[in-house]
This record gives C-alpha cells, structure tokens and sequence, in this order.
C-alpha cells in the first residue's frame, strides 16, 4: 500500500504545536510504514504581527495551559526571555528556518521543526537567527555553514513562502493542525491536546476501505 500523505500544519512560536510536539512525533513513528508526513510552516507571528513577546501578554498564562494539558516543561533559557520580553517572533524568520533545514535532509523535516522548537522553548533561543539554527545543524549532524548559506539563498525564502501560502490554500487557520489526505477528501485528525496514541486510534480507521 502506498503511504498516505499526512500534513502537519505548525508555527514554530506557537506555543500549542510545542505542546504537540510529542505526540505528533510518537504518532510518526508508530505510523512510520504507513504515513508520509510532510510539514508546514504557518505564519502566526508575521508582517505587523511579527512583535516582541512583550506585545503579547497572554503567552505567559497560555503557556502555563499548555504544561497542564499537554505535559510539556518551557526551559529556564524560554523563562529568562519571555520575561525580557524583547524577542520578536517572527514567523517568516522561522519559516525559512525551516525550508534551511528541510533543502539539507528532506525527510527529516518533522525532526527540524521539533528541533527548532525545542531550541525556542527550552533554551530560549531566537528562531530569527542564524546561529539558532547553525547549533541544531551540528546537533543534528549537518554541516552548520550548508545550512547558513541555505538561510541566505533567496530560493529557501520562496519555499517557506510556499509553505504559508499552501496552509492557506488548504483552509488552516489555527495551529497545529494534522490533516489526512484520503481518496475522499482531507480529514483533519484529533486536537493540539491530542496523544500520540489517541492520533493512531483516530487514523487507523482511515485505513478501511470504506474510509
């Protein structure tokens, strides 16, 4: 059987896809034989959204929703910026972050986006520079400088363009988002709160023939 297209549709400064991010993975590799999970960059935080954390003072409570209902921890290096709250989050920067990393090992790009996210979240970092991403490149064994001159080729920004410009053309407004592409049509499967297990029980029964 061919493998089904999986669309994972997330915003590497939105705080719930952080919260997802496990179950996203655990789903991925439970599925692994049988999903093709291609991923996404939305564009939460862009033109004149694209503000420091100060701009946005509901993120501290939000954040504290997702640890509860999703399990995850934010960092010390998360805390100390966001009390800062000088960063700007700009998901454009974020997006072509992405497609840098993506253009290197295409396959890998559900790993990139959990690695950018936990580079924000639990060490703080900005996702607008490129030593951000030249430290997941050596941690994720790439060649940090293949990476650098992949943030500055004007090709990678019209990808991660294509990215956005895609979550738009499929109807995705909200973040994260786990879309199935069935022979029917395009099922959006669980929530941000969803397991990795309650997103396996929801997709196995896409797999009938009457799905």
């Amino acid at each position: 059987m061919a493998a089904i297209r999986v669309t994972y549709v997330f915003d590497a400064y939105c705080g719930w896809c952080y919260g997802f991010g496990p179950a996203i993975r655990a789903f991925a590799d439970a599925n692994a034989d049988t999903v093709d999970v291609k991923v996404l960059s939305g564009g939460l935080f862009r033109d004149d959204r694209a503000l420091p954390l100060r701009d946005y003072p509901y993120i501290p409570q939000a954040n504290v929703r997702i640890a509860q209902m999703t399990g995850v921890s934010f960092g010390e290096g998360y805390q100390q910026t966001l009390a800062a709250g000088d960063v700007v989050m700009d998901s454009m920067d974020a997006a072509v972050g992405l497609a840098a990393l993506r253009s290197l090992a295409p396959d890998r790009a559900l790993e990139f986006a959990s690695a950018m996210q936990q580079s924000r979240y639990r060490d703080g970092a900005s996702l607008s520079e490129p030593a951000t991403y030249r430290a997941i490149a050596a941690e994720r064994g790439l060649d940090p400088d293949a990476v650098e001159r992949a943030l500055h080729d004007p090709a990678t920004k019209v990808a991660a363009t294509a990215d956005i410009r895609s979550v738009a053309e499929l109807g995705v407004d909200g973040y994260p988002t786990l879309l199935v592409h069935t022979g029917t049509g395009v099922i959006r499967l669980g929530s941000p709160t969803s397991t990795g297990e309650q997103l396996t029980a929801a997709f196995l029964p896409l797999l009938t023939p009457t799905a």
